[in-house]
């Protein structure tokens, strides 16, 4: 039975006032790789089938991977007992009422190991040069593509084909104490370039033979967009309209309310999300699996378009479902899950940006990113994999690794540059949100708190 096949089986099952149905197939590619070697590949599959019931005001959600036909029945009994045994849902509206997508009724589509096909030769290459270099490369490529399929009682038969890939390659010297990382992410793989990934880290490496240690403090940093992506995302998600309009957030205004509006920075900054977006496409309507502080099964099918969260450096709008925004006095703004950061016209490239330093630190990613206080969204981590001593232009040595307490909402207050954006992985939040593009941006005083001994 086809994913869409068990769609339409199961609406027809249903004896509730109304359900969803969400079908998810998806299928994943992958090359692992150690001291120069290729280590694993293979190929996985994978199916689940989410059952969204509603009685009245109740709602009963069961999901299962692999659903057999004969399974369906008892799974979709088990979403109406759970909704008609549910107490009312608070963020309970209207289905979102009949569209289609175009394609509705084609196979759900699949990768395989033949996307890596120009990928492994470029390896094998990579290799060659790491072993003459005298250097150990580790990582791995990953691709998937996930088929949903959208079904409502409403009318809604909508479906959304997500490819995401991700390569990461991990440098190191014989000896091990010296690292260096860098990764990408991609939709298909045609654009990444080994060479220049391997030929980056080596050069890292290099700059990490001259060894220089600091003590903790503030320094002039320059973070580039790997590590701001992962700041920005956790700041995203962090923006809720109803945790905001609770006053349990850094986007509370004193006394109620929300900061929307506010101006969170003087340098006119940009942060929004695009479905269309290229290069970093996602589903262009909302797919909720269950409700929470941010997402509404209700909202399912709900078209999505490009959102501004900060504009002109300005907070412009908060994650909201239909319900949150009726709170908060907003207009719904759900999660997009693609983020894109701008500055001013004519930002400099990161290499740029190095050579205009007069003395300062280099940060390659952070990782262990831990929330220590919501009201301010002060965050703390750790420096990884290369942090390093630029004067007068140059990179003369690799430092020391540090803790940090930085929140990205202070950060953007006091940001002095903000480079050209580019296409770029979340090193801590890659496992979850691949699609970014982001500039580097320079901090004057960006606060190492401690040093620590992380290697």
């Amino acid at each position: 039975m086809t994913p869409q096949e068990m769609v339409e089986r199961a609406l027809a099952l249903s004896g509730a006032d109304d359900c969803i149905v969400i079908a998810d197939e998806g299928s994943t590619a992958n090359l692992r790789f150690a001291g120069n070697t290729l280590t694993t590949n293979g190929v996985s599959r994978s199916a689940q089938l989410t059952v969204i019931s509603v009685a009245g005001r109740g709602v009963g959600v069961v999901s299962r991977a692999s659903v057999r036909p004969e399974q369906l029945a008892d799974l979709v009994a088990a979403a109406d007992r759970a909704a008609r045994d549910a107490q009312p849902s608070e963020d309970a509206r209207p289905l979102v009422g009949d569209a289609a997508s175009p394609g509705w009724a084609d196979p759900a589509a699949a990768t395989s190991i033949g996307v890596f096909a120009d990928l492994a030769p470029a390896l094998g290459a990579a290799f060659d040069a790491a072993e003459s270099g005298d250097r150990r490369l580790y990582g791995f490529a990953e691709h998937s593509v996930t088929s949903t399929f959208l079904g409502s009682t409403s009318g809604l038969r909508l479906r959304h084909d997500q490819p995401t890939g991700r390569f990461e390659l991990n440098a190191k010297s014989p000896d091990m104490k010296r690292s260096a990382w860098t990764g990408v992410a991609t939709r298909d793989f045609a654009d990444v370039d080994v060479a220049a990934l391997d030929a980056s880290l080596a050069q890292r490496l290099g700059w990490a033979e001259v060894r220089v240690d600091l003590p903790a403090g503030r320094y002039e940093t320059l973070i580039p967009p790997t590590a701001v992506a992962d700041l920005m995302t956790y700041m995203y998600w962090s923006a809720g309209a109803r945790d905001a309009a609770d006053g349990s957030t850094v986007f509370s205004r004193p006394g109620g309310g929300t900061r929307l509006g506010e101006a969170l920075t003087d340098v006119p900054v940009r942060l929004y999300s695009d479905p269309a977006a290229e290069g970093i496409q996602c589903a262009p309507f909302v797919v909720a699996h269950a409700s929470s502080r941010n997402g509404s099964v209700f909202d399912n099918g709900l078209p999505l378009a490009g959102t501004d969260w900060i504009e002109g450096g300005r907070l412009a709008n908060l994650l909201s479902t239909r319900y949150s925004a009726e709170l908060a006095g907003l207009s719904p703004a759900p999660p997009i899950d693609n983020l894109i950061m701008t500055g001013p016209e004519g930002g400099r490239s990161l290499a740029e940006m190095i050579a205009a330093t007069e003395r300062g630190l280099l940060l390659t990613c952070l990782w262990y990113i831990r929330e220590v206080d919501p009201q301010t969204l002060l965050l703390t981590g750790l420096t990884r994999d290369g942090v390093y001593l630029v004067e007068r232009g140059e990179v003369v040595g690799e430092v020391n690794n540090f803790r940090f307490n930085e929140s990205p909402v202070d950060l953007l207050g006091r940001i002095s540059e903000v480079g050209s954006s580019t296409p770029t992985l979340p090193r801590e939040w890659g496992d979850y949100f691949t699609r970014a593009i982001m500039p580097a941006l320079r901090v004057p005083d960006f606060n190492m708190s401690t040093v620590s001994q992380a290697s």
